[in-house]
């Protein structure tokens, strides 16, 4: 069927406007969904005027060039059993129809885009000042009414905080008591790429590729940089805290997000293809769209990957404004039944204000949650770190702690996900919020 409901913006607060929700932003091409099990060869695509076709099948690693998933009419993704086509959907229903040879197509959607904002930083810091005033203003409306000031406990002191030695992100997940490294494990990041000469990660085993025409797989952004840190950044950085949970994973950059920010639902179903075909049993996306509606080819790419040993975790949004009453909701791709949703908790183990919460619906669930609040993690050359917020920075931590629970027990895909939920800590936060809790570490 022809899907249009789906509109694509960043999950961070833009101006200070948490959980606007936009028009869609579309590019004119089409998502194909092919049904499995069926012949994957008869596809006709002269039925609908398409004559170059490519295939990840036929690249190395399944590592399409980025111009190529950008200029083919038609671009296959083998191992999800889908398409991208560069046609109307008029022409593309024709693929639906009864008598149409060849896969039968399960579904047809826009493909749309996503962005990632840059201005995250900015606006917890403002957030952060605003709730010191109002402390102060508290603490001195007490004493002028004759009221004991509020103690340190009642203002809700955090129980991590960064120390010399590890982040509070770390220490929550207990990655650092984990006798695990994520050693022999592929963790793929889907994001703006990453910043291949940062000296923390010298030595490491790196595997980069761009799914953006035009743009390497360096980051010129900042967003993947951050990400990859906070999953697999290392054990004993030269200067800094210990931020990254598996510290002996094998790195995947998968570049789906330009310089600028935005990608689209080609770039991002190729990292994913090619995250699957190279065996990453954790492919991390710290993307999203304000939609409350699952997006077709998101469910069937997740229900795929976990079949071939791939557990995709991705951000749930950041659309809520919890000291305003305003909750929002899991958007897309995280509100895949079949894809991972993250929530996002500060460092008194309470929901960020800006985490989305579950919906009333299959799908839209909160499935576990991870640090996300002034998480300290790299960032490119010079600056080398940087401290911003969001489910984004929730995501990367559950996807390093998979990585550390892949390797101790050696299992993937739907049997990944169960023993994440089965051993996460449970927390006073509703299911809603939080779903099975904090992502911890084998110990």
């Amino acid at each position: 069927m022809i899907d249009p409901r789906f509109s694509a913006v960043s999950g961070f607060p833009v101006d200070g406007c948490v959980g606007a929700v936009f028009q869609p932003e579309t590019t004119g091409r089409q998502i194909v969904v092919f049904a499995d099990g069926d012949d994957d060869s008869g596809v006709d695509w002269g039925r609908v005027g398409i004559s170059e076709v490519a295939d990840s099948r036929d690249f190395a690693s399944g590592g399409l060039p980025s111009e190529t998933v950008h200029d083919a009419q038609a671009t296959v993704f083998g191992r999800l059993g889908m398409a991208v086509v560069s046609a109307d959907p008029t022409q593309v229903s024709m693929l639906q129809s009864a008598e149409a040879p060849g896969r039968r197509v399960l579904s047809v959607s826009p493909e749309l885009v996503h962005h990632v904002l840059q201005d995250v930083l900015e606006y917890t810091r403002a957030y952060r000042d605003g709730v010191d005033d109002l402390a102060e203003r508290v603490l001195r409306a007490h004493e002028g009414n004759g009221h004991p000031a509020p103690t340190a406990g009642s203002l809700a002191a955090p129980l991590f905080a960064d120390t010399p030695q590890a982040t509070w992100g770390i220490q929550a997940v207990q990655a650092d008591s984990s006798p695990c490294s994520g050693r022999g494990i592929g963790v793929a990041v889907l994001d703006t790429g990453f910043d291949l000469e940062h000296p923390d990660f010298a030595g490491r085993s790196v595997t980069a590729q761009s799914f953006v025409p035009g743009e390497q797989a360096q980051d010129g952004h900042g967003h993947g940089t951050h990400c990859i840190g906070s999953s697999c950044g290392p054990r004993s950085p030269s200067t800094g805290p210990r931020y990254g949970v598996a510290y002996e994973a094998d790195i995947f950059v998968g570049k789906v997000l330009s310089d600028a920010g935005s990608g689209t639902d080609g770039g991002i179903l190729a990292g994913i293809d090619w995250a699957v075909t190279n065996g990453c049993p954790v492919i991390s996306m710290s993307l999203g769209a304000d939609v409350m509606q699952e997006h077709p080819p998101y469910s069937v790419a997740g229900a795929r990957a976990l079949e071939q040993g791939s557990l995709i975790i991705a951000a749930a949004g950041n659309n809520a404004d919890r000291r305003i009453g305003r909750w929002g909701f899991v958007g897309a791709p995280a509100n895949s039944p079949e894809i991972m949703a993250v929530g996002a908790l500060d460092q008194q183990l309470d929901m960020a204000y800006f985490s989305a919460r579950s919906l009333p619906a299959r799908g839209g669930q909160v499935d576990i949650a991870g640090p996300g609040w002034q998480v300290y993690s790299s960032w490119p050359m010079p600056m080398r770190y940087r401290a911003i917020s969001g489910t984004s920075m929730a995501t990367p931590h559950v996807a390093g702690v998979a990585a550390l629970w892949a390797e101790a027990t050696g299992r993937r895909g739907r049997e990944l996900w169960a023993t994440l939920c089965q051993e996460s800590q449970r927390l006073m936060q509703p299911s809603v919020d939080a779903g099975s809790g904090l992502c911890v570490a084998p110990q």
